[in-house]
């Protein structure tokens, strides 16, 4: 398929998934069938635009005063991939497959419309429900905040320390392009352009042989801040699909008493292959059945509860830019219930001395300091661990993250623009 033709197909899977209500990646999926003459590097390139006009939807319709599929494409054109007026009419030139030629109006909207006196809404491409939270944590940079969050995240990788060092990986991985992460000393990064294909990492030997697993920088540092030890009994109270519990696993070295589970078992069917790929031998997945308690036995033992909380996922919005237009107010308020509930349920499960890592993979400050605060003031046995102490696993990093990330009373806020990581917020608890 030509450029001009991946354009048109991205225009009509905008248009479907606008009058169907679909899920993009369901969009995709479906069109990949329907059109199987279309090779893996035309497939690629056309979720690379469409996922760009998500992440841009409100500021192209606002460059072209024009909300309709195709004038978000060519307003993403201009501000996403870079291109002037002229190269997009070079790509619209009517022909067969390529969209129509620009219109006087749409050449003149490309030409002369910025986002200058655009909404902080509109020019950060996020729902407008949420500028007043956004507001109350970045303030007058919320726009550029927002901006990064829309930008295309890399492809994060965490060596498996209990089955390989960073450095042997990094020499195995060099034909992806794979590079040391800034921050984490057991990351790897490989950067993805806008047309790139995601590099088939599920097939490479070294994640075949437990090596390496998928985790942004954000995630693997979130980990690395609830300083798991050997020896120690962690419990992974939301584990999921136990992409933490893995990170938990290899910070104790494979010693000690480690517990994943979760409250919904569905979420739980991926972990126990990854912990056999893994070679994590000391995990005991717990998997809820009916309505009895899967921790009954633990009452104030282990020395630390993660919680990887239900959240709003408004950290992640780089890799899911579709989720964003579809969050309602409704869920900020379903997620906080949850993350209540969770943090009240690890509080009786910490031993004095025991510490809760909480973490969340959003930026909004009532999923994050605000749920803190609120937890202290139930729970006054309990306290913040400064966060200078707890950024010290980062050794002569320290100081730098210290720089780049947000800190406040309750704990440390990563986000895009500020450690290149996805948005994570993480505060360690001690128990008196």
């Amino acid at each position: 398929m030509t450029p001009a033709a991946r354009i048109s197909a991205a225009i009509e899977l905008i248009d479907t998934i606008d009058a169907q209500r679909v899920p993009a990646a369901k969009a995709l999926k479906e069109w990949g069938t329907a059109h199987r003459y279309a090779g893996s590097g035309d497939r690629a390139a056309i979720s690379g635009l469409l996922w760009d006009v998500l992440r841009r939807r409100a500021s192209s319709a606002w460059i072209m005063d024009d909300d309709r599929p195709r004038a978000r494409m060519l307003g993403m054109l201009k501000l996403e991939r870079g291109m002037d007026t002229d190269a997009i009419a070079a790509l619209c030139d009517g022909g067969r497959f390529a969209p129509e030629p620009l219109s006087d109006g749409e050449r003149t909207a490309l030409s002369t419309r910025t986002l200058s006196e655009a909404p902080a809404h509109i020019a950060g491409d996020y729902p407008e429900w949420l500028d007043g939270y956004l507001a109350q944590v970045f303030g007058e940079d919320r726009v550029s905040e927002a901006t990064a969050m829309a930008s295309r995240a890399p492809l994060d990788l965490r060596v498996n320390t209990l089955k390989a060092k960073r450095e042997k990986v990094l020499a195995s991985l060099a034909h992806l392009g794979a590079k040391p992460t800034p921050w984490s000393l057991i990351g790897l990064r490989i950067e993805l352009g806008a047309d790139a294909r995601n590099p088939g990492i599920h097939a490479e030997e070294d994640f075949i042989k437990g090596a390496v697993e998928v985790q942004d920088e954000g995630s693997q540092l979130a980990a690395l801040f609830s300083a798991a030890k050997s020896g120690e009994q962690v419990i992974d109270l939301c584990a999921g699909a136990g992409g933490k519990t893995l990170a938990l696993a290899a910070m104790m070295a494979g010693k000690g008493r480690l517990i994943a589970t979760d409250t919904d078992k569905r979420q739980l069917a991926p972990i126990h292959e990854r912990l056999s790929r893994a070679g994590v031998h000391n995990a005991d997945v717990r998997t809820p059945k009916g309505d009895g308690d899967t921790l009954s036995d633990i009452r104030a033992s282990a020395d630390l509860v993660l919680i990887d909380a239900p959240c709003t996922g408004t950290g992640t919005w780089r890799r899911n830019p579709d989720a964003k237009w579809r969050m309602r107010p409704g869920a900020l308020e379903v997620r906080l219930k949850d993350q209540t509930e969770v943090l009240d349920r690890a509080a009786a499960l910490v031993k004095p001395g025991g510490r809760i890592a909480y973490i969340t993979c959003s930026v909004l400050p009532p999923e994050n300091g605000e749920q803190v605060r609120g937890f202290m003031a139930r729970h006054p046995e309990f306290a913040v661990v400064p966060p200078e102490q707890t950024v010290s696993v980062l050794w002569d990093k320290a100081e730098d993250f210290s720089r780049a990330a947000l800190s406040s009373p309750e704990g440390w806020l990563m986000t895009p623009r500020r450690t290149g990581t996805d948005g994570f917020f993480v505060s360690v608890l001690k128990k008196a």
